[in-house]
């Protein structure tokens, strides 16, 4: 708590109140299965971002953000909130400022002006939910610095309804939810459409490596839009309320006159929801060979039919395959178009694994890798600053 207290005291000339904190997430199996109404089973990360507040006597909100290098602050007044179409970060902060004060006057109550500092260690771009880190760290904040009385998962689908209606980008409740609830030593199973969420606990003697390609993401560049709309016309061409809703059969025996890419979108979904359910049955059963290859099953179909990964990704990949030799699973992980890979792999083989990816990755990408060895995490917090 001390660098986040004294940055805010360096820069507001005062002391924080309240501390948020939420973390960053990795999804172990279950792709753009989401905002499909399906099955994830993701777990938070030991990386996290803090929101320092402090209320002020203002209609004004005053923000730094620690660890931008340019465009670090922001100031701008609660009753004209507008997006920022030159500084990307801003539009998280005034979205989530927007949304906990209409979820404050639905409750009889105001939010007031306020100085917050942002610092935070989850890797921007890469995948592993930076910016729902953010939303959650913020939305706990203010929940508790005005007595809000929200839940976690009411924050939950403010931080997605932050991400669809004021940044644009038309995400599922994923990130957002296992932000906000994790269990610390557990992957969450959740369903989507009910949000109900069962604990799978992480195996005894594995470790769960991330590996970030350095190949930058951009979901809101386009392609993450657009492979929803890809789904939705789907759903709509079977006429079921969502792909969650298609089995297999189905989509095979009725697939005349749906055009091959939809299909491939659909195919992919569908199948990643079985995969989904079959992954935490196997982590409960300690059957770790199937977990190994239905994470492989998953990236292929990631690769093939949804279209979502890039040639340094899949290198690594295949170089992460063949080190572990069987013995692990790896697959990439998070939206896709770059941003980070994941593994599941016995202890032992965590520095051969990174041996072999620090040398073959570079040769045949030029890119350099960069590890995040992480536990699962605890979700989303606030505290008071004595």
């Amino acid at each position: 708590m001390q660098p986040i207290r004294n940055l805010f005291e360096q820069h507001f000339g005062a002391s924080p109140q309240w501390l948020g904190r939420a973390p960053g997430r990795v999804n172990l199996i279950g792709e753009h299965t989401d905002y499909n109404d399906g099955f994830v089973l993701p777990c938070a990360i030991d990386f996290s971002t803090e929101v320092a507040l402090c209320t002020n006597q203002s209609n004004r909100v005053r923000v730094f953000a620690a660890n931008e290098t340019e465009h670090t602050a922001d100031n701008f007044q609660l009753d004209a909130i507008t997006p920022d179409d030159s500084v990307h970060w801003r539009n998280y902060v005034r979205g989530m400022v927007l949304m906990l004060s209409d979820a404050a006057a639905q409750r009889g109550k105001k939010l007031r002006g306020m100085d917050m500092v942002i610092h935070g260690n989850v890797p921007q771009g890469g995948g592993l939910s930076s910016s729902a880190a953010l939303e959650l760290a913020l939305a706990n904040a203010i929940n508790a610095a005005f007595d809000l009385g929200l839940t976690p998962q009411d924050m939950a689908r403010l931080g997605q309804a932050c991400e669809n209606h004021f940044v644009g980008c038309n995400c599922g409740i994923m990130d957002q939810l296992i932000s906000a609830s994790a269990n610390s030593q557990h992957l969450s199973l959740i369903d989507c459409r009910s949000l109900e969420t069962r604990s799978v606990p992480l195996p005894t003697g594995f470790k769960l490596l991330i590996i970030n390609s350095n190949v930058r993401r951009g979901l809101v560049d386009g392609e993450y839009n657009l492979r929803r709309v890809q789904c939705e016309s789907a759903a709509s061409y079977y006429g079921v309320k969502a792909l969650r809703d298609l089995s297999l059969e189905q989509l095979f025996a009725d697939a005349d006159g749906l055009d091959a890419t939809a299909f491939r979108r659909a195919r992919h979904v569908v199948s990643e929801n079985l995969r989904t359910l079959a992954c935490a049955e196997a982590l409960n059963q300690q059957d770790m060979q199937r977990v190994f290859k239905l994470m492989s099953e998953s990236h292929t179909s990631m690769r093939d039919d949804f279209e979502i990964t890039v040639p340094a990704i899949d290198a690594l990949v295949e170089i992460v395959a063949d080190a572990l030799k069987g013995q692990g699973g790896v697959r990439m992980t998070g939206g896709g178009f770059g941003g980070c890979v994941v593994a599941l792999l016995p202890d032992a083989l965590l520095e051969p694994v990174k041996a072999c990816v620090s040398k073959a990755y570079p040769e045949q990408t030029g890119l350099v890798p960069v590890f995040i060895e992480t536990g699962a995490a605890a979700g989303a917090q606030a505290q008071p600053i004595i």
